[in-house]
């Protein structure tokens, strides 16, 4: 079972691998100065690096988000279990490490992937 999935292309495993639970709220406080919560939603943003790709698995880990939005198969904390949901990307962040040979290898790779 892979740790996370894009659209179906299986990430390489990545180094670090964190899930936020995020619940979207309006809030105010009424004229006794109770607070007033109106959830509307929850959703996940997922914290993915690593450590180290080589070329040819960070031009997949790069393709497989380059889309606006697209699903995403993960293993959620809350459920125990696998969750899908659609997604975006944050920014990407990535350094090279060398280049030897004429063949890159790449460096803390890290970016977020938020629900839609």
């Amino acid at each position: 079972m892979a740790l996370i999935t894009v659209n179906g292309v299986v990430l390489p495993t990545p180094t670090d691998f964190g899930v936020s639970i995020m619940d979207i709220s309006k809030a105010e406080r009424n004229a006794a100065g109770t607070m007033i919560i109106e959830r509307i939603t929850t959703k996940r943003k997922i914290a993915l690096s690593w450590a180290y790709l080589s070329a040819s698995d960070l031009s997949k880990v790069l393709n497989a988000v380059a889309p606006t939005f697209y699903n995403v198969t993960y293993l959620d904390p809350q459920t125990g279990g696998n969750r899908t949901g659609s997604f975006y990307c944050g920014d990407r962040d990535l350094g090279m490490i060398d280049f030897v040979n004429g063949v890159p290898r790449y460096k803390d790779i890290k970016f977020d992937l938020i629900e839609r």
